[in-house]
């Protein structure tokens, strides 16, 4: 897993990638408009894993990654790829508040002591010419490895350099994150609908995809591959995105059990997967953790009423 010689080299798309990325840096500089909470208590674990946040796109979900961030906390944390979308910020400069907001609470873990690790993904390629290099106490690595507290070895990377479209047609890969941008747009406008009849959120290109027979034999193919690749580096697992698909799942490869974990994304799902301190993995879909909480925090409100309804006044 080492860069090739033509990572060293700046083509003009890059150049252009760069330029997006260029102005994008400043935008940490800017006040802070989401202010973090204070006075509560997070969640600590041992390691974090997020992937595809797709920031600079409107498909981001940046209210959810926020409250995410600031309800957990983590000794490491693994930025797995398509962190920033070049191929969007390259066509058209998308950046609002919460972007920036997200940029500069991932900072400030790091100034805390958190260890950050940055692994670019194809929507990020851009930044794989940086590896090695640190910036704000963030590393940038094309990939690494992880040892769980238990013990297990787990390779760590985006995932798209097992994606056959990726590698061979990297023409239709343009094509369909065009038609996915467009699904976005269309699972938004759902969302606001259904926030307005006071549902909670969920995820239309999720659904299809659950529904569609080549998506569904293409999630499982990738994860095969995957794996097999990780059980043919001698580790015990391994950890990546990419697919926009959380997942754990365990693979039998020369008599050696490995295990798949894809973290998922922050555009349909909204999850991350997590280490806790005795090694234990899990996934976390945050919308459905979001949910729990404000349930629990009407609940309590309930009952802390002066004057709560009882069968007395009811009767009244």
């Amino acid at each position: 897993m080492t860069d090739s010689a033509s990572n060293d080299r700046t083509s003009p798309g890059d150049a252009a990638d760069i330029a997006s990325l260029a102005r994008v840096a400043s935008f940490p500089l800017q006040p802070v408009t989401v202010p973090e909470p204070e006075g509560h208590t997070r969640r600590r674990y041992r390691t974090i894993w997020i992937s595809d946040v797709h920031l600079g796109t409107k498909g981001c979900n940046a209210r959810l990654l926020i409250d995410f961030l600031d309800h957990t906390d983590s000794d490491t944390m693994y930025l797995v790829g398509d962190i920033i979308d070049g191929w969007r910020l390259k066509k058209k400069l998308f950046w609002p508040p919460e972007h920036n907001d997200i940029v500069w609470r991932v900072l400030k873990r790091a100034k805390r002591g958190t260890r950050v690790v940055y692994i670019p993904g194809n929507h990020d390629e851009v930044v794989r010419q940086f590896a090695g290099l640190n910036f704000g106490g963030i590393e940038i690595l094309r990939a690494a490895f992880h040892t769980t507290a238990d013990g297990r070895r787990l390779m760590v990377l985006h995932g798209d350099e097992f994606d056959a479209i990726m590698l061979s047609h990297r023409w239709l890969a343009f094509v369909g994150d065009a038609l996915y941008h467009l699904m976005m747009g269309l699972n938004g406008w759902v969302n606001m609908a259904r926030k307005a009849l006071g549902m909670p959120y969920w995820s239309l290109s999720k659904a299809a995809k659950h529904k569609v027979k080549n998506a569904v034999e293409f999630i499982s193919k990738f994860e095969e591959i995957v794996a097999r690749a990780a059980g043919e580096r001698g580790v015990d697992g391994v950890v990546c995105g990419h697919i926009h698909t959380a997942e754990i799942r365990d693979f039998e490869h020369d008599g050696k059990t490995v295990q798949y974990f894809n973290d998922g994304d922050w555009v349909e799902g909204c999850t991350a997967l997590v280490e806790h301190f005795d090694g234990r993995m899990e996934l976390l879909h945050w919308p459905e953790e979001v949910a729990r909480r404000h349930a629990a925090e009407s609940a309590d409100a309930e009952t802390k009423l002066p004057f709560a309804p009882g069968p007395e006044r009811e009767a009244a």
